[in-house]
């Protein structure tokens, strides 16, 4: 058996699963920590389900207690984290929606028999900007090349 004294612990990233399990300071600096990794580190795939879950349930127990620094530290993680998600959501959709946008494009170019060359093309499906895939499509409507529909000046 061996005992672990987390306050005595280094501030690593090697402890810093262990310093999770702290409380106070400690508690807070760990997730100071856990925050500043990158989003992809390891460590955050292992503790992010298990604070979320913590969130969930102790969410009244957080909301009452406004005196508790650790509280309001956690709570402020668990809200950056669920607003980190909502971003990616959003701008996963969004670039969704740009994808979907340039295939429709090509799709009335394909109809009405205008060629795209490869170029073109790549350009139609590298286009993120909503506003101009909605100006190239209502010029597709009425194009008899892909010029008409990508020269900007209209």
């Amino acid at each position: 058996m061996r005992v672990v004294v987390l306050a005595e612990l280094p501030r690593t990233r090697e402890t810093l699963l262990l310093r999770l399990l702290g409380s106070g300071g400690r508690l807070a600096e760990a997730l100071s920590d856990l925050e500043a990794l990158p989003a992809g580190a390891w460590e955050r795939t292992i503790a992010t389900p298990i604070l979320v879950h913590f969130g969930l349930t102790a969410r009244d127990e957080l909301q009452t207690n406004e005196e508790d620094n650790v509280s309001a530290e956690i709570r402020a993680w668990y809200e950056d984290y669920k607003r980190q998600q909502e971003e990616e959501r959003n701008r996963a959709r969004d670039e969704g929606r740009a994808e979907e946008a340039a295939r429709n494009l090509l799709t009335v170019l394909r109809v009405r028999g205008v060629a795209v060359p490869d170029v073109a093309r790549e350009r139609i499906l590298a286009e993120k900007d909503p506003a101009r895939l909605e100006r190239w499509l209502e010029k597709a409507a009425v194009a008899t090349s892909v010029a008409d529909v990508l020269d900007e000046p209209s």
